[in-house]
């Protein structure tokens, strides 16, 4: 598959997102190396670099490529240019763009730092404010118990829908609690005046 080459999707005030190329496979492969980032995902379980190679770098190259604006966005510190971690906004349903699923995953050097919640709220005001988008609800998932990441999507304006069970081939610690689903539609995003201070500043 054709590699789309290293593109600035859009900038925050500390951040750069970016288009993933093949040449990220180090860096994805040392994010998901962390037990504590892996945590609420895989119980703190590696993903394989033959599974990043062959996987999942194709997979974000072909979203570029049916989406273009709508993915998977690589993170990376303005001032150093360290490679941070990434944030996905994509439809949750194939070839439908009004809802897309709103996530992120960072190094343990980038937690506590607001960047989640700075590249989130971005994300969410292209998302709803690009006429192109086509955007109209953003939903979000993570473990019951991850408080962490509940409150950045609080943060961003989402709230709480429901939580759920699903049955896992592995059982995780916390998972017994279940998942929860957070969500924010266009119309309640502009009646709480979302679109000031987005933050992002165009590359």
């Amino acid at each position: 598959m054709d590699d789309p080459g290293r593109s600035v999707h859009l900038m925050t005030e500390r951040l750069v997102l970016r288009r993933f190329t093949s040449a990220d496979a180090d860096g994805l492969v040392g994010l998901d190396g962390d037990p504590e980032v892996m945590r609420f995902l895989t119980g703190g379980r590696p993903s394989a670099r033959e599974w990043v190679e062959s996987a999942l770098i194709p997979l974000y190259l072909e979203h570029y490529r049916r989406y273009g604006d709508l993915g998977w966005w690589a993170a990376e510190e303005r001032a150093s240019g360290e490679f941070l971690g990434w944030f996905e906004f994509r439809p949750t349903v194939e070839g439908v763009r009004a809802e897309v699923e709103l996530g992120y995953r960072l190094r343990r050097a980038g937690w506590g730092r607001g960047y989640a919640t700075e590249g989130a709220r971005a994300l969410i005001h292209r998302g709803f404010t690009d006429a192109g988008s086509g955007v109209e609800r953003v939903v979000a998932y993570t473990m019951t118990v991850n408080a962490r990441s509940r409150r950045v999507m609080e943060k961003c304006g989402l709230g709480y829908v429901r939580t759920f069970h699903e049955d896992y081939p592995e059982m995780i610690p916390g998972s017994e609690h279940g998942e929860v689903e957070y969500a924010l539609t266009a119309e309640q995003w502009r009646a709480r005046a979302g679109a000031d201070g987005s933050g992002i500043i165009e590359p």
